[in-house]
């Protein structure tokens, strides 16, 4: 199984280069990107080709270079590049170029592709300082911006000839970084649409928070989820259209909206009430933290020291091992994810520890992640390697928690 990772891929970029001296600089943002791992289109206006040749476009690009509109009439050139598009950036932005964009004029490849898009618009601008300052272009600006254009710079630098103040094209490192997060808060909104209802109709048990096993009236044996991660996956199921039925141990976080919660305390009670729900559910996401042992007996009145003594011995019975029993007793076409929090040294150790821990589970997926005094539970973060039953890794995710119950799902969605 091919393991995937969330930690950025490869973006089509459209780089227009306009007819500025500053043109020679959008040479290096195109190695940039292509060094990156990005795929670059290049999309001169004839203008640019009187400051930098083709040739050169094309060998650092990678790619064929075209300015003309009736090149490649047939692959209809234009509206091809626009809709593979995943942003399109002007690299430099003259401030006739700004005025064709911000008006809608589409007389050649690059305004063309530029309407025949729905990519983010980048606008990297370089122009002399009068002509930046100009009412007509800061009008132009706004108008683009107004339209989710995103404008990276001018600089204010030395500028051609002894001219210096505002209107330098940004350094190439801004507007690469600039280009790469468009592309991905795109790859993000398109990611996030397409998820909207893909669990439509499915029905999924989630557990979160965690168990505690009381010494006495007072006292308890618990730990440090506050079920953040747990109700997270709860919340985005239910968004994504799923019927979820969210079995809460102790939660320090509110309950999302849409998901019937059953509330429980104890891993007896959270085994004996997944064993009755789970039968009826689709998928089965168990994120809650189970207390392995509980104590032998519970003390009907608060135990004293006075009465203990200077030491206090309580033996311990082990607790059912939910996700195992769950596992053996699954209904057909039924999945399974478990979690395993780990305190590894590092990531061959929580490899290692997950591996072994889904083999005994025989759950279809684990997520793995590491826990210490400062890392996993009672945090907005985390970090996940999800683990297929043969020990592959499928997939690895590092962000907020919202982020890591979408990983999870996209894997249970398939």
């Amino acid at each position: 199984m091919n393991e995937e990772s969330d930690n950025g891929r490869a973006f089509r970029v459209v780089v227009g280069v306009t007819g500025g001296i500053a043109a020679y600089k959008a040479v290096q943002v195109v190695r940039d990107l292509v060094l990156a791992g990005h795929h670059v289109d290049v999309v001169p206006t004839e203008s640019a080709l009187r400051f930098i040749g083709r040739p050169t476009f094309e060998a650092i690009s990678h790619n064929p270079v075209t300015s003309d509109l009736f090149d490649d009439v047939a692959e209809v050139r234009h509206v091809a590049l626009g809709q593979r598009a995943d942003v399109i950036a002007v690299v430099p932005a003259t401030a006739n170029s700004i005025a064709r964009l911000a008006n809608g004029l589409a007389d050649d490849l690059l305004g063309t592709t530029a309407l025949a898009s729905t990519a983010p618009l980048v606008i990297a601008p370089a122009m002399h300082t009068e002509m930046w300052q100009h009412p007509a272009t800061q009008a132009n600006v706004e108008r683009l911006a107004a339209r989710g254009a995103i404008i990276v710079g001018p600089d204010s630098g030395q500028l051609t000839g002894d001219d210096v103040g505002p209107g330098r094209l940004a350094e190439s490192e801004t507007i690469v970084s600039a280009i790469e997060r468009a592309a991905g808060r795109a790859d993000a909104s398109r990611a996030a649409a397409a998820r909207s209802h893909d669990l439509a109709g499915r029905t999924v048990l989630v557990t979160a928070g965690g168990t505690r096993e009381p010494l006495d009236p007072v006292r308890f044996l618990g730990n440090r989820s506050s079920g953040r991660q747990g109700v997270a996956i709860a919340a985005r199921a239910a968004a994504r259209g799923a019927d979820v039925t969210l079995v809460a141990a102790n939660l320090e976080v509110g309950v999302p909206d849409g998901v019937h919660v059953v509330e429980v305390s104890t891993a007896a009670q959270m085994a004996e009430t997944c064993a009755e729900i789970a039968p009826r559910r689709e998928v089965i996401i168990m994120a809650a933290a189970v207390a392995d042992y509980r104590p032998d007996r519970v003390s009907d009145s608060k135990i004293k020291k006075e009465q203990s003594g200077d030491e206090l011995t309580i033996a311990f019975t082990k607790n059912p091992d939910i996700l195992r029993d769950l596992s053996a007793a699954r209904v057909d076409g039924q999945i399974i994810v478990g979690f395993a929090a780990e305190t590894a040294a590092d990531d061959d150790e929580l490899l290692e520890l997950g591996r072994a821990k889904i083999a005994r589970k025989g759950c279809d997926y684990l997520a793995v992640n590491r826990v210490g005094w400062h890392e996993g539970f009672q945090r907005d973060e985390n970090s996940v390697v999800i683990l297929a039953a043969d020990g592959d890794v499928v997939r690895r995710h590092e962000g907020d928690k919202m982020s890591v119950a979408d990983a999870i799902l996209d894997v249970v969605a398939g």
